[in-house]
């Protein structure tokens, strides 16, 4: 089951476009190291400027030596999440600032317990796999913060887990895939860089995932946003490529459109739909694993407003064959982090997996010898085949409401987002995590006093 919204044509015509972006006007890359390998490699570097002009055959090699798939495991190795290989992800947020225990209440600054706190829930959510720590933990000193959150999570999710990383010094004691941002338009940060240095010796995958926005940091175009972002994104890959040959990297076409009236970005409007599928069609057409930013809201409740904008975007990411969805768990544009969104965007996602199930079309499911059996004006409630297969064939939803008037009035008329906030309480009351083992629990404790000792 797959949509397109981009040709052929349409296709290379980004491609084409983003080659000329980056051999005629070229990239910031603040890094003295890597500058000089673009330039041992051919490329035109300005060091003064510290600019670099990447021509079309450097890109091309590139695509060719990157690493086109990979897998990442949870402490729990059973737990894996696979890219480029015909499977979906779906990951809760690396981390937000701000925190909302209910929605309509004040937000508050995110704390390591925030981060417990998430990573627990997250276990409990099978339709989410990869762990994000959700809360970037305010209370804890930057230097030294990813190391404390890796330790956190392991120690409360077999699942993989997802964080962001600080720099490359950092980047030496934590074990989880870096994400390499470049800042639109047509720059990198020097620590995004840098700490891949770091993350190179164990070859771990690298997403490279711009924001560019259509109006604000990019064209205010569709096509104009996705040949900047694409160059981006290329450039993002030769830099990988240069550090590492081979290091596998997923390909992040998660633009958005900037919207001019409340001047912030758009997590979830037509145009995101679109940008999905397109970003999509692009990384597929290099051959790698593609993330995409769907299945998000830009309202602050779990209600309507989110269920459609999450649904009928994850929906069209999901068939447009994206390796990887998030990042789930945001109320609103970046606002704060929310568990009672993160149930509904679950729901969500269970929703769209039932639709992209595979359909058993055997000879027993196509049912002629039932319907042979029942004849005209028959039924089938009670039959054996029903109840063979109605378990299979049928999706039951956790969440969304399905009862007779009465049962729902007297079920006390609850609204999506009362539910939300129900099955939040009932995963936080019963959900118990794996243990781990005193002698990993010790070693995990020596990591984060080693960083301490080292980084503070």
């Amino acid at each position: 089951m797959f949509v397109r919204v981009l040709t052929e044509d349409q296709i290379r015509q980004i491609h084409e476009t983003s080659l000329e972006i980056l051999d005629r006007i070229g990239v910031h890359v603040p890094h003295v190291e890597v500058l000089g390998r673009f330039a041992d490699a051919g490329a035109s570097v300005d060091h003064d400027e510290q600019r670099v002009f990447i021509q079309p055959d450097l890109v091309e090699h590139s695509l060719e030596q990157a690493g086109k798939t990979f897998s990442i495991y949870g402490r729990d190795t059973k737990n894996v999440a696979q890219f480029g290989q015909g499977e979906r992800n779906y990951n809760s947020i690396a981390g937000e600032a701000l925190w909302v225990d209910e929605q309509g209440q004040e937000r508050r600054y995110a704390t390591l317990e925030d981060v417990a706190t998430a990573t627990r829930f997250g276990d409990a959510l099978d339709a989410i796999n990869i762990e994000g720590a959700m809360s970037d933990p305010h209370e804890l000193p930057v230097a030294m913060r990813c190391v404390q959150v890796m330790v956190t999570m392991i120690k409360n999710t077999t699942k993989p887990i997802h964080f962001w990383y600080h720099d490359r010094a950092s980047a030496k004691y934590p074990l989880c895939y870096p994400f390499l941002e470049p800042i639109s338009p047509l720059r990198f940060a020097f620590n995004g860089v840098d700490l891949l240095f770091e993350t190179s010796r164990l070859n771990l995958p690298v997403p490279i995932g711009p924001m560019a926005q259509m109006g604000m940091s990019a064209p205010a175009t569709v096509a104009g946003t996705m040949a900047q972002e694409n160059a981006e994104i290329l450039a993002g890959i030769c830099i990988t490529q240069l550090i590492r040959p081979g290091m596998p990297v997923c390909y992040g076409g998660i633009c958005h459109a900037f919207d001019m009236r409340t001047t912030q970005l758009i997590f979830s409007g037509p145009e995101q739909a679109i940008f999905g599928v397109a970003m999509t069609e692009m990384g597929k057409y290099y051959g790698l694993p593609v993330y995409i930013n769907v299945g998000l809201t830009d309202s602050k409740r779990p209600d309507a407003q989110a269920g459609m904008e999450l649904g009928i975007t994850l929906a069209l990411g999901a068939a447009a064959g994206a390796d990887i969805f998030g990042h789930m768990g945001i109320s609103g544009v970046d606002q704060e982090t929310s568990l009672n969104m993160l149930v509904l965007q679950e729901e969500g996602i269970r929703f769209v997996e039932s639709v992209m199930r595979e359909i058993d079309f055997s000879d027993e499911a196509l049912g002629f010898s039932e319907l042979e059996d029942v004849g005209p004006g028959g039924e089938f409630i009670g039959r054996d085949h029903t109840v063979n297969y109605f378990r299979k064939e049928l999706w039951f939803p956790r969440l969304l409401d399905r009862e007779y008037y009465d049962a729902w009035l007297e079920g006390g008329a609850t609204s999506m987002e009362e539910r939300c906030r129900q099955r939040k309480e009932e995963i936080m009351a019963t959900h118990e995590t794996e243990p781990i083992s005193k002698n990993l629990e010790q070693a995990l404790d020596n990591i984060v006093a080693a960083a301490r000792h080292e980084l503070l």
